[in-house]
């Protein structure tokens, strides 16, 4: 099931699933149930949003041995986690801005996202999967300048703008061994896939869950492949009128302009 949220037109937000080239509108929630309701409406032209509205994103980083090769770091013997801040969401098309106080070393990661659908706390590895309720495409847009600075990664992740997600959440599928890539302006970046993980999406439930309850609602970015902007020489990092896009096997494309702020 491909779980959708869209911009009903008259300042609201509503959930759908989606059918073939159309969208059955529904009540209800993504992580309570949703309604299918009798109103349909084409998925061409539709005013596609977040997927979903987290209430916590937890981000990992360094969690593919390749990219973390290219930046000339250490493999990390247990997962690097962050934070970005739930502001930094946008949907499908809406642009990225390149923030005012920082706008020169913009970068994409191309991620795979896990959405939690049961509340997840001490979950065995072998349990962990039966609390997602599904996947959906992620760009963990990253001022690499402020990386370096600040000494810790927060605000570097989380200017506005800087968390795309979509286009839907697909709830069947099997996510260890999906293509995973990302073009800007129409050229291929990142080409990997999921089985190239240090740390699986299990594991790093369990790993996560053993100290924090990972609230129904929470989004987990799994970590970016090799070919960020960053490692490039010279460095790629994004431009006014580019357009990154990240794809994923089974989940689709996200899109998004970039713009200054």
């Amino acid at each position: 099931m491909r779980i959708v949220r869209i911009d009903t037109g008259d300042g609201a937000a509503a959930c759908g699933i989606v059918e073939g080239d159309s969208i059955r509108l529904a009540s209800g929630d993504p992580l309570r149930g949703l309604q299918p309701t009798g109103e349909r409406r084409p998925l061409a032209g539709a005013k596609l949003l977040a997927p979903i509205v987290p209430v916590n994103i937890l981000a990992i980083g360094r969690n593919y041995r390749a990219h973390a090769e290219e930046q000339g770091a250490d493999l990390p013997k247990a997962p690097m986690a962050f934070m970005k801040a739930t502001s930094s969401v946008i949907g499908p098309d809406a642009p990225v801005r390149l923030p005012a106080p920082a706008p020169a070393e913009v970068d994409y990661e191309a991620e795979l996202a896990v959405v939690i659908g049961r509340t997840a706390r001490r979950v065995p590895a072998g349990e962990a999967l039966r609390h997602v309720l599904g996947y959906t495409c992620a760009n963990d847009v990253s001022a690499r300048d402020c990386q370096r600075s600040d000494g810790q990664w927060v605000r570097a992740k989380s200017f506005d703008t800087f968390c795309p997600l979509g286009p839907w959440i697909e709830t069947d599928l099997d996510p260890r061994d999906l293509a995973i890539r990302c073009r800007v302006g129409g050229q291929t970046m990142q080409d990997a896939r999921t089985s190239q993980m240090i740390f699986g999406i299990a594991f790093l439930i369990a790993y996560l869950s053993a100290g924090m309850t990972l609230l129904p609602g929470t989004v987990l970015l799994t970590g970016t492949p090799s070919g960020v902007g960053s490692a490039r020489r010279p460095p790629r990092f994004l431009q006014p009128g580019d357009t990154v896009e990240v794809e994923i096997e089974g989940l689709g494309t996200l899109r998004n302009p970039v713009a200054a702020e």
